[in-house]
């Protein structure tokens, strides 16, 4: 089992428009092909204008069947479109829970599906 961890930064003050537009368009094709988030959350203290997405995959070729699909949705893709102009960075670690940690996480994956 694995967690994807993604961090983007936008640019000063782009932050809402970017939730703004994830609420609206980017949400849902995402969760219908990747299903719900571990985590989603945004900076507060420290560096800001962040978010940070965390996303349960059973096994890596999960991860890269889920995304691939998820890539071929035109509503997807479209979010896209205007949400990249607001990304300044981005990085993406690939996560394994530690041995005492894996109960406790597959049993939040399934509570929250």
């Amino acid at each position: 089992m694995f967690v994807e961890q993604r961090l983007y930064t936008f640019a000063p003050g782009k932050s809402a428009e970017f939730n703004r537009l994830y609420e609206t368009q980017g949400r849902a094709p995402q969760e219908r092909h990747l299903g719900l988030p571990v985590g989603y959350y945004y900076s507060e203290i420290g560096p800001l204008n962040q978010v940070m997405t965390l996303w349960f995959y059973p096994t890596l070729n999960e991860r890269v069947e889920r995304r691939e699909r998820l890539f071929r949705d035109p509503e997807w893709i479209s979010f896209l479109k205007e949400a990249r102009a607001l990304v300044v960075t981005q990085e993406t670690r690939i996560l394994t829970p530690a041995p005492f940690f894996r109960e406790r996480l597959t049993s939040f994956v399934e509570t929250e599906r």
